[in-house]
C-alpha cells in the first residue's frame, strides 16, 4: 500500500513510518521539523520537509496514496496555554487543509492521531469513548476540534475516517525539549544523572503509559481494519499508574539515588487517566504487550542519550 504520514519525523510518526517500511509499503512523509528529527527515519521513507497547510505540496504527495496518517501537530500542553492561536492554526487549520487536499486528490481513508487529553477530568475510570470530553488546555481543545473536522468532512466528502486517542506514549527517541519535557524520558535522564524527579502536587495523579511499539501496532491496524469509519478509538495500556509510583519504579530500575521532590501543582493536567480498550480490542484486535517496567528498561537500553551515562566500563 501507499501511505502518507504527516508529522513523519516526530516520535510517533517516525516509529510508524519505519514499521510500515519494514512491512514493504511505500511510505511518504512530511514534517516541518519544528520538533521532529528526520535522521530517525529509515532511508526508504520518502521524506519531504514542508508545512501541512501547504496544499499544493500536499496535492503532490497525495498522488496514488491509499491511506493518510495525520500526526502533524504542536503537542506541548504548557506551550499551548501561551500560544493558543498557533496551536489552532497548526492542529485545527492544518487538519482542514489536509482534508481538503485529500478530497481534491481522491484519497479515501485517513487515520487521525488524537490524544487522551481531550477527556479532561472524568470521575468514571477507565475512560470510554462515549465519555463527554472536558478539555483543559488549548492543545486538548485543538485535538478535539480536529476530530470533529475529520469526521464531519469525511462524512460529507466520502472519506473513511478514524480517530485514535493515544494516551501517554513513551519509548526510545522521544523528544526531550529543555522546558516541559515528557515525564518518562525526563525522569530517566534525571535518575541516571543523579538529578531530581519533580512531582507536581502529591504525586497521586495517574496516567496511562503505553509503549511506542504497542501504539504503532494499533496505528498500523487502523489503516485496513473494516467497519471503523467515523469511529473514535482509545489506544493505551489499560493500566493506571500514579506519578509517584512511576518515579519510584524509575529509581528502582536505574538503581539511582536521585531525590523525589514535590512541588505545588500548577499545570493544566488532569487527576486521573486510564484508557478503556474494549473498542480497540474488538475493532483493531489490539492488546498491549509491553508492560510499563519492560518499556522503561527497553527505553533505557535503546536510548543513546542515556547509554552514555549509564554504561559502565568493563575489564
Amino acid at each position: 500500500m501507499n501511505y502518507l504520514i504527516t508529522g513523519a519525523a516526530g516520535f510517533l510518526g517516525a516509529a510508524l513510518a519505519n514499521q510500515l517500511g519494514r512491512e514493504g509499503h511505500n511510505v511518504r512523509g512530511i514534517d516541518d521539523l519544528s520538533s521532529g528529527n528526520p535522521d530517525a527515519l529509515h532511508e526508504d521513507v520518502h521524506f519531504t520537509r514542508g508545512d501541512v497547510n501547504d496544499r499544493p505540496k500536499l496535492w503532490t504527495l497525495l498522488q496514488d496514496v491509499d491511506c493518510v496518517y495525520h500526526l502533524a501537530a504542536r503537542v506541548l500542553v504548557s506551550e499551548s496555554i501561551l500560544y493558543p492561536r498557533e496551536y489552532n492554526a497548526v492542529n485545527v487549520g492544518g487538519t482542514v487543509s489536509l482534508m481538503e487536499a485529500m478530497r481534491d486528490v481522491g484519497v479515501r481513508r485517513v487515520v487521525f492521531i488524537s490524544s487522551g487529553s481531550v477527556y479532561g477530568n472524568q470521575e468514571d475510570q477507565p475512560l470510554t469513548e462515549d465519555a463527554v470530553p472536558v478539555p483543559r488546555s488549548p492543545y486538548a481543545v485543538s485535538k478535539l476540534a480536529a476530530e470533529y473536522y475529520v469526521r464531519t468532512i469525511g462524512s460529507l466528502w466520502g472519506i473513511e475516517t478514524v480517530s485514535l486517542r493515544v494516551f501517554n506514549a513513551f519509548g526510545p527517541g522521544q523528544h526531550l525539549p529543555p522546558s516541559h519535557p515528557p515525564v518518562i524520558p525526563n525522569f530517566l535522564k534525571q535518575a541516571v544523572r543523579g538529578g531530581s524527579l519533580v512531582l507536581h502536587g502529591d504525586g497521586r495523579q495517574t496516567r496511562d503509559f503505553v509503549y511506542i511499539d504497542d501504539v504503532v501496532r494499533a496505528m498500523v491496524g487502523a489503516s485496513t481494519a473494516p467497519d471503523i469509519d467515523q469511529m473514535v478509538i482509545n489506544v493505551g495500556s489499560g493500566y493506571e499508574t500514579r506519578m509517584r509510583d512511576l518515579a519510584r519504579l524509575v529509581l528502582e530500575i536505574t538503581d539511582s539515588k536521585a531525590e523525589m521532590i514535590y512541588t505545588p501543582r500548577n499545570d493544566a493536567g488532569v487527576s486521573r487517566m486510564c484508557a478503556d480498550l474494549s473498542i480497540a480490542g474488538d475493532k483493531l484486535g489490539y492488546m498491549p504487550r509491553i508492560s510499563l517496567e519492560e518499556g522503561l528498561n527497553l527505553t533505557l537500553e535503546a536510548d543513546t542519550r542515556l547509554q552514555a551515562v549509564t554504561d559502565k566500563p568493563t575489564g
